[in-house]
């Protein structure tokens, strides 16, 4: 499913009366920020990036939630090394609540296993659904939820990068993976105004620079009113390799090491921003609303 035109703007309408609709039923005030990480093709870093940021995160403190949505590929329990029964899919089919499938991976930082297929997003049972919205509950006092997506424009990866309070890009220094970052971009930026990008596998600082610059020029040349924004970069390490292979995260691994360094400078940019929005913005919204916003489209 891909989507065009009209039809992803009055999909973008009705995402947001569902999640103003949403937020009315809760009980109390949530102000999660939906961070959604993707890229143009797989084999980039997409999911180690979204699992370390989402690491670090935590060890500053804040409460995050990992939530896999790369439909077809999920595979973050892999990454941090855990063992999962159930998904989310077993919880829009009312067999498991939502705390049965919800990991403990370390302090402040937590799972939502997905669904290797389309399935989650096909599931309206409105009675299910009600009695999972309650249960999402456990999950307001979250401060960041990142999202895993899938790579490419498929029509489901764009429901999460439509709904997401944040967009990030990863790539990297390859024409082809460029050239399928710059087609994300393009499509994305017509319900994301603003979109980041991610410099992944570089060389040093410089060899990032060049090619956010000729991305951006491009993009400036043929996409309209969008703000290409450089969140960083991550270096070709062999940490970060070793990590992957033995099912660690880099950042804990190697917490002084380069890659860290890199990834924290990451981290930095994208709460400067974030904190910045909450000061205009106090939308209160919860995971509840935001899986119904794509559920009820779909």
């Amino acid at each position: 499913m891909v989507l065009k035109g009209s039809k992803m703007q009055t999909q973008a309408n009705k995402l947001q009366e569902l999640i103003k609709d949403g937020n009315k039923s809760t009980s109390k005030s949530t102000k999660t920020k939906y961070i959604a990480i993707t890229s143009g093709k797989g084999g980039v870093g997409k999911s180690t990036l979204s699992a370390n940021l989402a690491n670090v995160l935590s060890k500053n403190g804040y409460k995050v939630g990992l939530f896999d949505a790369d439909i077809g590929l999920a595979n973050l329990d892999v990454i941090l090394n855990v063992r999962i029964n159930q998904n989310i899919l077993h919880v829009l089919k009312g067999e498991a609540t939502l705390e049965d499938i919800i990991v403990n991976v370390k302090k402040n930082l937590i799972l939502i296993p997905g669904e290797s297929g389309d399935e989650i997003l096909k599931y309206n049972d409105q009675f299910l659904y009600e009695r999972f919205f309650e249960e999402t509950q456990v999950l307001d006092d979250l401060d960041f939820m990142i999202i895993d997506t899938g790579a490419g424009i498929g029509g489901h990866t764009q429901l999460f990068l439509e709904a997401s309070d944040e967009v990030v890009v990863v790539t990297v220094p390859d024409p082809a993976a460029i050239t399928d970052a710059y087609a994300t971009i393009k499509v994305t930026s017509k319900v994301k105004p603003t979109i980041h990008l991610v410099l992944n596998m570089t060389k040093n600082a410089k060899e990032a620079e060049l090619i956010y610059e000729k991305i951006k020029k491009v993009a400036t040349a043929n996409i309209s009113g969008l703000t290409l924004n450089l969140l960083g970069r991550l270096p070709e390490d062999k940490i970060i390799s070793k990590s992957i292979k033995q099912r660690t995260l880099f950042s804990d691994d190697a917490p002084n090491g380069v890659a860290t360094h890199e990834l924290k400078k990451i981290v930095n940019n994208l709460v400067y921003r974030l904190e910045r929005k909450v000061l205009k913005n106090d939308e209160d919204r919860g995971f509840g609303s935001f899986i119904k916003s794509l559920i009820d489209k779909f």
